[in-house]
């Protein structure tokens, strides 16, 4: 019976084990032929699907970009020759630097020269170079040129206390994408009139800053001011749209430089919800505007203490070169005094989403930096900017530019354009008088009702009523109150006679009646900058300062020339 039970038991094993053998090759089998038909499948993989399925990090530009091509020969000779290099081009680089440098140097700095530069024994690399086509008469060629360096850059900084400290240029690492132009094309060698060379793209500059035998945070502020005056000074002098021209041939080639093709008028209207630096109080805010980081071409606003939620209403005008590739950089600090001012957000507008002659009213968000692409999870708060583009000798969206040889009579661009538009009117059919007092009139308001506004008394109801003020003048009218209404009614209209409509502002305020006082309600400001270009409109504002609410307002602009 033993026998018969373990023939039994060993028939059983032998044939499950049978089946699992099967079973495994089976299966190696099928694995083998998916890998033989995803192998199969990369292998017809083309340069496009590869950049469908991962980002262009992942790549060197010339597998990403199949018009790039390596230049591992240009790169074995340029190692030869870079020793030979360094000797010919590190004074002729400091003398050309120098200047640069001098024309971005900060405030805080008396003098920012070179005690030492050489450009050490790690040559450059270049990874890709491409031609670009162009419908013009010449050649663009683009070239990426890595360089993760050893040179050896020693400044000679002396601040306006007349301290000095000679400062180290440590672990320099660049990429970027050149553009070489060569333009126009002529009939004598080498067949090209003028070479004209750009940064088009900066993709990465880091370095490290060391005093000789110091710490560069004995001096508040000088690091971080080294830094931006570094970083300034290289992007903003060779950085696209900005170019050099080096004539080849004898000719004019003015049409090949870098030269204003408009104005950017920015009305820097309010900051919101702007995060609190300080310790005791709140932020001194302030902001920075620049489209190009020169120092004469950098503008700043008043600073605002202990506030928030600043309101500036203050108007500045930018050179524009470029359209297609410059942008408009807003940054908010605060005020620390003798300490280094602390970054509080910043943001960027592309020039090239506005419309010549359009007013664009924009509420930007505020972001830690700039040239981070990760996002920004942290509630910095937001900006508020108007901004109108008046391109050079064309006509605009409001009725024209000021006609030939006309006189500006004191106006900034800004008010020209906004005056070109009122009732249909050209500036340049007014008397000289009525250019001058344009901006003058009244302002009519309609209060037509609030919704959704905040609970103040314990019977979660209020007696709601609004205050209207023109900031300059401190003229103020009041509506009636609606009690015990959250979305009350008023159809109650006001009118101001504004001096300075471009300059001033319409303060809106609503607040809770009560017996022995008032509760604030919630406050926005409204700058006449729309009403002044469209004459008349409709609109309904959320209040800030509360958790909900909005107001539905009716503005209406009539000049009234003295």
């Amino acid at each position: 019976m033993g026998f018969v039970s373990g023939v039994v038991l060993g028939l059983i094993f032998g044939v499950l084990l049978v089946i699992a053998f099967v079973y495994s090759e089976n299966r190696r089998s099928m694995k083998r032929s998916q890998r033989a038909a995803y192998i199969a499948a990369l292998s017809r993989l083309t340069v496009e699907d590869s950049r469908k399925l991962l980002p262009k990090e992942f790549f060197p530009p010339w597998v990403v970009f199949s018009q790039f091509q390596k230049l591992t020969w240009l790169n074995s000779e340029l190692v030869k020759v870079w020793p030979y290099v360094d000797q010919a081009a590190s004074q002729m680089m400091k003398a050309l630097v120098e200047p640069i440098l001098e024309q971005y140097r900060p405030a805080i700095l008396d003098s920012l020269t070179f005690s030492k530069l050489t450009l050490g024994t790690v040559a450059p690399q270049f990874t890709g170079v491409t031609i670009v086509e162009s419908g013009d008469n010449g050649v663009i060629m683009e070239l990426e040129v890595k360089w993760d360096g050893n040179p050896s850059i020693i400044l000679n900084v002396k601040t306006i206390f007349g301290v000095a400290l000679p400062i180290q240029v440590k672990n320099v690492s660049f990429t970027g994408v050149f553009r070489l132009i060569f333009k126009p094309l002529v009939d004598e060698l080498p067949c090209f009139g003028a070479l004209t060379y750009s940064l088009r793209e900066k993709k990465k500059l880091d370095f490290t800053l060391k005093v000789v035998g110091g710490n560069t945070k004995s001096i508040p502020g000088l690091s971080g001011a080294i830094e931006d005056t570094i970083r300034d000074a290289v992007e903003d002098s060779l950085l696209w749209p900005v170019r050099k021209v080096i004539p080849i041939v004898p000719g004019d080639y003015r049409d090949l430089e870098l030269r204003p093709i408009g104005v950017l008028d920015v009305k820097l209207v309010q900051a919101k919800d702007l995060i609190n630096k300080d310790l005791v109080g709140k932020s001194d805010p302030y902001a920075v505007l620049y489209i190009r980081p020169i120092r004469d071409r950098v503008k700043k606003s008043k600073t605002i203490d202990n506030e928030l939620s600043p309101v500036w209403n203050e108007h500045f005008e930018f050179e524009v070169e470029d359209i297609a590739t410059q942008h408009l950089t807003v940054k908010i600090y605060d005020k620390e005094g003798v300490q280094d001012d602390e970054l509080l957000g910043c943001a960027q507008v592309q020039l090239k989403d506005l419309e010549p002659g359009k007013l664009k009213d924009i509420h930007l968000a505020l972001v830690k930096d700039l040239e981070n692409r990760k996002p920004d999870t942290k509630n910095r708060g937001q900006v508020h900017l108007e901004l109108i583009y008046s391109q050079f000798g064309e006509e605009n969206g409001f009725g024209g530019l000021l006609a030939a040889g006309a006189q500006p009579f004191g106006m900034t661009s800004l008010e020209k354009v906004l005056s070109n538009g009122m009732n249909g009117q050209r500036l340049s059919s007014l008397s000289p008088g009525k250019r001058k007092d344009i901006i003058r009139g009244v302002l009519s308001v309609t209060v037509k009702r609030a919704e959704n506004l905040t609970s103040t008394d314990l019977g979660g109801k209020a007696d709601p009523y609004v205050v209207l003020t023109m900031k300059k003048t401190d003229a103020k009218k009041k509506t009636r109150v609606v009690p015990k209404n959250l979305n009350p009614e008023w159809d109650q209209t006001f009118d101001f006679v504004v001096e300075d409509a471009l300059h001033d502002m319409l303060i809106v305020e609503v607040w809770d009646h009560d017996t022995f006082g008032k509760d604030f309600m919630g406050k926005l400001a409204l700058t006449l900058t729309k009403v002044l270009h469209e004459g008349e409109y409709d609109g309904d504002f959320p209040l800030d300062g509360v958790q909900s609410g909005q107001i539905f307002l009716h503005l209406k602009w009539t000049p009234q020339p003295i």
